[in-house]
């Protein structure tokens, strides 16, 4: 039997995927995730005030895409959108009026003092490649209010593109392994909500 995550002498047992089972450790929460994967493959500084601050980041980055999420499905995730519609152009609307540019302007000023395109500076981290999949997700599934809010932040667009260079990520997305943006994902594009 695999090892739950301990807490106070308590097993942990996932509430629900994702999770990961490494061993017989299994560990669940995106975040949780990759705090433990980065170190072991090198995508997170050693010193533990930087995995403290890339794990404080992916969890903002979290709030965020669950905020878009949220743009679809505002009353419940499990009503079909067309049962929420007027709801979500409401969420929607303030979505991208107030809370984007917020949470874009937040990661952009991670970038300012950096040596280089990513947040920890040359080197890339976890939290860059979840920033690039926020840019690419929010670009497909807001691209009027991207397109406005993509001039504010020149750091992070440069970010994205380091990223999407990268040779074996860049192989990646030409694959047919990286499945396309759609309805049935996180970041999905209704122009109606997109519409201000």
């Amino acid at each position: 039997m695999s090892r739950m995550l301990q807490g106070q002498g308590v097993a942990l047992r996932p509430f629900a995927a994702p999770f990961l089972k490494s061993g017989r450790l299994v560990i669940a929460q995106t975040a949780n995730i990759l705090m433990y994967l980065a170190p072991r493959h090198d995508l997170v500084p050693a010193d533990e005030p930087s995995r403290l601050a890339a794990n404080q980041i992916q969890l903002t980055i979290t709030d965020l895409v669950v905020e878009a999420h949220d743009t679809h499905h505002p009353i419940a995730s499990s009503l079909y959108y067309e049962e929420q519609r007027p709801a979500a152009r409401k969420r929607a609307e303030k979505f991208v009026a107030e809370r984007l540019p917020l949470f874009l302007g937040y990661f952009e000023s991670l970038l300012e003092r950096r040596s280089g395109p990513f947040v920890f500076g040359r080197k890339v981290s976890y939290v860059d490649l979840s920033l690039f999949q926020v840019v690419f997700g929010l670009g497909y599934a807001f691209p009027r209010a991207m397109g406005r809010v993509g001039r504010r932040i020149p750091r992070l667009r440069k970010l994205s593109d380091a990223v999407e260079a990268r040779p074996r990520i860049a192989a990646y997305l030409a694959s047919d392994r990286r499945l396309p943006p759609n309805e049935e994902d996180v970041f999905r594009h209704y122009p109606e909500l997109d519409a201000r």
